[in-house]
């Protein structure tokens, strides 16, 4: 079991990093926009486009790496004053309640959706935009996987804390 978790975290890990270069890119492309648009007063369709296939592909990349970081925005009133085994039940009944039914849901509604870009090969509508939106859209439901493989292994550990086999010294290799 310790080893399907380490195999998740890595993977998580994995499109975390990629997900961080992505927003390098990110800043970068937008900065160029900026530059574009201001001192040159010229727009390009594919950069804006691509400004915003790069943010969803951050987001969609970056999820699951968050998740393993414990760095999702959340309001912490009650949850900060919890005990260890108290915020290990909240998590747990989060994921199996939430977080597990959502990511399944996204990942069966878009699965339909992705295959037929993929079969079109769908790109922009608009003349001068990005040719390739099909594989922007095939990063839904692989984020949502690997979301929800983050969550499988949160849900793991959560139940080890409950039960008195903590494994947070495992995840602490991967920040």
């Amino acid at each position: 079991m310790r080893k399907l978790l380490r195999i998740i975290d890595l993977i998580n890990t994995y499109f975390g990093r990629v997900a961080a270069v992505s927003s390098v890119l990110q800043v970068t492309v937008v900065f160029m926009d900026v530059v574009l648009r201001y001192a040159f007063k010229k727009t390009i369709v594919f950069t804006q486009e691509l400004e915003w296939h790069i943010f969803g592909f951050l987001f969609l990349m970056g999820a699951g790496y968050t998740l393993l970081q414990d760095a999702h925005v959340r309001v912490d009133i009650f949850y900060q004053n919890m005990s260890r085994k108290q915020k290990a039940w909240v998590n747990l009944l989060g994921t199996l309640f939430f977080l597990i039914p959502g990511c399944i849901l996204v990942i069966d509604t878009s699965w339909k959706f992705t295959v037929n870009a993929f079969l079109a090969m769908e790109g922009s509508p608009n003349p001068g935009g990005i040719p390739y939106r099909f594989l922007l859209k095939g990063c839904i439901p692989l984020g949502f996987l690997l979301l929800l493989l983050q969550g499988i292994s949160m849900g793991i550990r959560e139940f080890l804390v409950i039960i008195g086999k903590d494994t947070s010294d495992e995840r602490e290799k991967h920040k």
